[in-house]
């Protein structure tokens, strides 16, 4: 990869390989002496964490860990992560991973000093002037996946371990002060976890692209992103070690997170109460339902997909991005349907319910009700 950036949009991004070497100076730019670098159990014995808890060891930041962190974090985690993050003394975090990383790696540092519990700031109305702002502690964001895109996002999701529902908890000062993105550190994520995170970054800017709230911005930026996901991901996927390939699925991931300020649908709305209740992969969840889910928004969205389509050099208006989506997810090995993904006879009613409360069903183009919600879940099993 030979490009380097430096970005301020949405906040201060360090793009480029190589450039975990400045954890030392974004640490100390977030306003940070004593940091806790936030991963999930997986990454925090591999290469990538070891070296950056040597470059922070070499900075005189320590090397404080704390790693204790399910694929969908709970409010367990936060609990305990913070007991580790107070009684360490730590003055900041380094959300340091996947989406599961980098969403309770941004919860701790926003919990540090607030005396309300985590599900009074979920992102309702004005929940977030709740919180007390100077109880806030800096963040720094280094993903290791080309997915969520949290780390230039201002919320996290945290499953309620006690009801199985998801809720996005949001917070203006979530947002990272400093983002490293680094291409290298994606090179050895699994087949499988490529292309789940990468078509959760194609489902972020889809679903911004779609929604029929105005945001032009967001607009434009989603499908350009649409674009650096379907000329680089299967690159990605069949040469792990191809960084332009991967730099690109960077971008596209912090794209999808920049975009979907515009809104999401029903993708997200049916996979998040599927991730909660069955611990499935929710980017891999995305390119399941994605195809359904665009039928079901076919006469909302068909003239707009179809410009998409030319820009994308897609033939054939909204059918050819159809079946362009089903070649794909077909070229990642993504399960065809629900049941094959690992869903046997689950409680539609739940997931119906689930969905219907999700807040991101507000920004799907056809209404969802409870009828046409269980025909579309049907429809994916």
């Amino acid at each position: 990869m030979t490009v380097n950036a430096n970005w301020s949009y949405p906040t201060a991004i360090r793009f480029g390989a190589g450039r975990i070497a400045e954890i030392g100076e974004a640490c100390k730019v977030a306003g940070m002496s004593k940091p806790l670098l936030v991963t999930d159990k997986g990454l925090a014995v591999l290469e990538i964490t070891t070296g950056t808890l040597d470059l922070m060891e070499a900075a005189g930041l320590g090397r404080g860990l704390f790693s204790d962190v399910d694929p969908n974090p709970n409010e367990k985690n936060v609990e305990d992560g913070l007991r580790v993050y107070r009684e360490g003394g730590h003055d900041g975090v380094i959300a340091f991973g996947g989406g599961s990383g980098l969403d309770l790696g941004k919860m701790l540092a926003f919990m540090a000093r607030q005396t309300r519990p985590i599900w009074d700031f979920e992102d309702i109305g004005d929940w977030w002037t709740r919180a007390d702002p100077d109880g806030i502690d800096p963040i720094v964001a280094v993903p290791t996946t080309a997915g969520t895109g949290s780390e230039v996002g201002r919320a996290s999701v945290i499953t309620n371990s006690v009801t199985a529902e998801k809720k996005i908890i949001f917070h203006p000062k979530v947002l990272p002060a400093v983002v490293i993105c680094d291409p290298e550190l994606t090179v050895g994520m699994p087949k499988m976890i490529t292309a789940g995170t990468g078509m959760d970054a194609f489902a972020h800017c889809l679903e911004a692209f779609c929604s029929p709230h105005y945001h032009p911005m967001s607009q434009g930026i989603a499908l350009e992103g649409l674009k650096l996901v379907k000329d680089n991901l299967l690159t990605a996927y069949n040469d792990g070690a191809n960084l332009d390939a991967r730099g690109n699925m960077m971008s596209a991931a912090a794209m999808g997170a920049t975009a979907f300020q515009k809104g999401l649908g029903a993708i997200h709305a049916i996979s998040h109460p599927i991730g909660a209740n069955y611990h499935t992969h929710h980017g891999t969840t995305n390119a399941v339902v994605m195809q359904e889910v665009l039928k079901f928004n076919r006469s909302a969205i068909e003239d707009r997909l179809g410009m998409a389509a030319n820009y994308l050099d897609i033939a054939g208006g909204f059918d050819g991005f159809f079946v362009f989506v089903g070649e794909l997810n077909e070229a990642l090995s993504i399960p065809k349907n629900l049941t094959e993904l690992g869903l046997v006879n689950p409680d539609i009613d739940r997931l119906v319910k689930g969905a219907l409360i999700d807040p991101s069903t507000g920004g799907n183009p056809i209404e969802m009700t409870a009828e046409n919600t269980r025909a579309l879940i049907e429809a994916c099993l």
